[in-house]
């Protein structure tokens, strides 16, 4: 069944089309989650609370974009949501999405060979909610400034700027000093 079926049977309240759009799409939406809730349970719930405002407002999608990307967006506004609420701290990273760090060409990305993912996490996690939120979506997540800005509802400019001073903060929190400890 193509996908563009599975979604007019779920606009029509199908129970199975809406199951097995849900089985498709859910492992990848808890890993989205994950990565910015540390609660497991938050991020099934998250990811719940995701599928249902999908299928409510499902009328509203008009596949501009992936369904994929539509309900990223909405499990990702969530997650963020709940982490304001909360005013947790975020971040469970892997390597496999940390590797993006090594990939961009920006010279500000680079860090020393002898930092580890440990080391990541802790910067990520230490820098203030509005620079972590901006690096994890452009960084982790991969959304463009535009796309930034309608989730964290500020600027492009905020977007740019929230980044340039999280990635500058990022980089110093993983400069060693001549002692070899970090900062």
């Amino acid at each position: 069944m193509f996908q563009v079926d599975i979604i007019e049977k779920c606009k029509q309240n199908n129970r199975q089309a809406q199951m097995q759009l849900y089985n498709q799409y859910c492992e990848g939406m808890y890993i989205v989650a994950k990565r910015f809730l540390k609660d497991a349970t938050d991020a099934e719930d998250v990811v719940q609370e995701a599928f249902i405002k999908a299928f409510t407002k499902l009328h509203q999608y008009k596949a501009e974009v992936t369904f994929g990307a539509w309900l990223k967006r909405i499990v990702v506004n969530m997650s963020i949501d709940v982490l304001k609420s909360k005013k947790q701290h975020l971040v469970e990273l892997d390597e496999v999405h940390l590797k993006v760090v090594d990939t961009v060409i920006d010279d500000k990305w680079l860090v020393e060979d002898s930092v580890t993912l440990q080391d990541i996490k802790e910067a990520i996690e230490a820098l203030p909610d509005k620079y972590r939120y901006v690096v994890m979506l452009y960084l982790i997540e991969g959304y463009d400034h535009q796309e930034i800005s309608e989730i964290l509802k500020i600027s492009e400019v905020a977007s740019r700027t929230q980044l340039s001073r999280g990635k500058s903060k990022l980089q110093d929190a993983l400069k060693l000093k001549k002692n070899g400890t970090r900062y």
